[in-house]
C-alpha cells in the first residue's frame, strides 16, 4: 500500500459571518486550498464533505457535498457526505486517507464547512449541540446536574457562603454543563484546581494572539481567565470555545501521485484512525483517547514521548487537560500539574494547541478537526512564524465528537511527519 501525504490545506479565520452561506464558505476555503498547492480541480478524484447543521439551519439535510461543490466545478466524482459531530472533519480526512491507502484514488479532498451563528435566535444555536448526544440520556443527566447545582447554591446561601462554585451564567451550550460535570469529578478525584484550568486557557489565549487565523486573538492572564464570566463551575467563559462559522480543507495524495506535483510541500500521514465510544459495564468511563492513541502510536511506530507538537480537542480547557492524560503525554490525574509546569506552552516540552485550540481558534463543529490539521501541517512545514515549534518533526491531532454515555461518541487521531 502506497504512502499518503497531505499536499495542501485551506482555511479562513473562523468567526461570526451572518452574511455568508455554506456555499460561499465552501468556495472561499477551496480557493485557499488550491492556492496552497500545485493541484487543479481536475486532479481531484473523490471528495469527503463534513457538515452537521446545514439541515437544521436551512433544511439542506441531504446531498450537502454535491450541493456545495458542484457549482464550483467539482462534480462527476464520488462525493461522500460525513456527519460525525465535532469529529466530522477528521472523519472526512480519514475517509480520504483510506480511499487513497486502498488504491481507489490518487488525489482526494477532505472538506468541512459549518454555519452556526444565528444572532436572531441564540438559544437555537445552543440547542444544536444537543443533537450531538443521546438526547434522552443527556437530558436526564443534565436535569440531575442542575438540581445538584441548585441544592448546593441553596446550602451556600443558607450558610452565608458564596454560591459561585455551584452556579453559572445562562445562555450556554449544554456541552458546557457536561464538561463542567466531568471537570468537577476530576477535581474531586485528583485534586485538580480551577487555577490549573485557567493556566491552560491563558496559555491558549497567548498562542492564539500569535495566530492570524484564530477567532479570538487577545492574550489573557490567568487572573483574567479566572475573573471572566462564570459559565458552569469551574468553567469561565475564557475557558470555553466560542460560537462561530468556518470552513477548512485538506488535499491528500498518494506517493506515486506526489511525483506529478512539482513544488508541493507535503506532510506524510503516519497514522489515521477513527473509532466510536462505548458504555462499559459497571458505569466506568470509556477512555476512548487512551485506547485509540495506543492504536495510532502502534501504526505510526512512535510513542507519546516522540511527539513534538499536538492539537487536541479542547471545547473547554478541561478537554485539553483530560486529553494530555489519555494520550499519554502525562500520567493519569497529572494533567493539571503538567500544564502548570509550562510543558504545554510554546518553548515547553510538548507545546499543545499552538493554534489557540478550540477555545480561541474557534469551533464550527463540522470544520474544527481539519483546522487542527492546518495548524500541524503549518508547523511541520516550518511556516508558523512567531508560534513555530522549533525542530518539529512529529505532530499529533486528537479530535473528539459528541457524547455517548459520559464519553466521546467519536474520535479521530492523526499522526503526521515532516518530509
Amino acid at each position: 500500500m502506497d504512502d499518503v501525504y497531505i499536499i495542501g490545506v485551506g482555511m479562513f479565520r473562523f468567526g461570526k459571518y451572518p452574511e455568508k452561506s455554506v456555499k460561499q464558505m465552501t468556495q472561499e476555503v477551496l480557493e485557499s486550498l488550491l492556492a496552497d498547492c500545485p493541484v487543479e480541480k481536475k486532479h481531484i478524484e473523490a471528495a469527503w464533505f463534513s457538515n452537521s447543521f446545514w439541515g437544521i439551519v436551512t433544511g439542506q439535510h441531504s446531498i450537502r457535498g454535491q450541493v456545495a461543490l458542484t457549482p464550483l466545478g467539482i462534480q462527476g466524482i464520488p462525493v461522500m457526505n460525513v456527519e460525525n459531530a465535532c469529529a466530522g472533519a477528521t472523519s472526512a480526512l480519514n475517509g480520504a486517507y483510506l480511499g487513497i491507502k486502498a488504491g481507489a484514488y490518487d488525489v482526494a479532498l477532505a472538506i468541512g464547512v459549518e454555519k452556526m451563528y444565528n444572532p436572531e435566535d441564540k438559544q437555537a444555536m445552543f440547542e444544536m449541540f444537543m443533537s450531538n448526544t443521546d438526547v434522552e440520556f443527556i437530558r436526564g443527566i443534565l436535569e440531575a446536574f442542575k438540581a445538584d447545582e441548585a441544592r448546593k447554591a441553596a446550602e451556600a446561601a443558607a450558610s452565608g457562603e458564596s454560591a459561585a462554585k455551584s452556579g453559572g451564567g445562562g445562555g450556554r451550550s449544554p456541552f458546557m454543563d457536561i464538561y463542567a460535570m466531568a471537570a468537577r469529578m476530576h477535581m474531586e478525584k485528583y485534586g485538580t484546581t480551577q487555577r490549573q484550568l485557567a493556566i491552560i486557557a491563558a496559555k491558549n489565549h497567548f498562542h492564539a494572539s500569535l495566530n492570524p487565523l484564530a477567532q479570538y486573538q487577545v492574550d489573557m492572564t490567568v487572573e483574567e481567565v479566572l475573573n471572566d464570566r462564570p459559565v458552569a463551575y469551574p468553567l469561565t467563559r475564557a475557558m470555553c470555545a466560542p460560537m462561530g462559522d468556518g470552513a477548512t480543507a485538506a488535499l491528500l495524495c498518494s506517493g506515486r501521485a506526489l511525483k506529478r506535483f512539482t513544488g508541493a510541500r507535503p506532510v506524510k500521514i503516519l497514522a489515521s484512525v477513527l473509532t466510536s465510544g462505548s458504555i462499559p459495564e459497571g458505569g466506568e468511563m470509556d477512555l476512548i483517547g487512551t485506547r485509540l492513541s495506543k492504536r495510532a502510536y502502534e501504526i505510526a511506530g512512535v510513542g507519546p514521548e516522540d511527539i513534538d507538537v499536538a492539537e487536541v480537542h479542547d471545547a473547554t480547557a478541561f478537554g485539553e487537560l483530560l486529553q494530555t492524560e489519555e494520550l499519554g503525554f502525562c500520567g493519569e490525574g497529572e494533567g493539571g500539574p503538567f500544564a502548570e509546569s509550562g510543558a504545554t506552552k510554546l518553548g515547553g516540552k510538548l507545546p499543545v494547541n499552538t493554534s489557540g485550540g478550540l477555545e480561541c481558534r474557534g469551533h464550527p463543529i463540522g470544520a474544527s478537526g481539519i483546522a487542527q490539521i492546518v495548524e500541524l501541517v503549518t508547523q511541520l512545514r516550518g511556516e508558523a512564524g512567531k508560534r513555530q515549534v522549533e525542530g518539529a518533526r512529529l505532530a499529533l491531532a486528537e479530535n473528539g465528537g459528541g457524547f455517548i454515555g459520559t464519553g466521546e461518541a467519536a474520535m479521530c487521531i492523526h499522526i503526521l511527519e515532516r518530509v
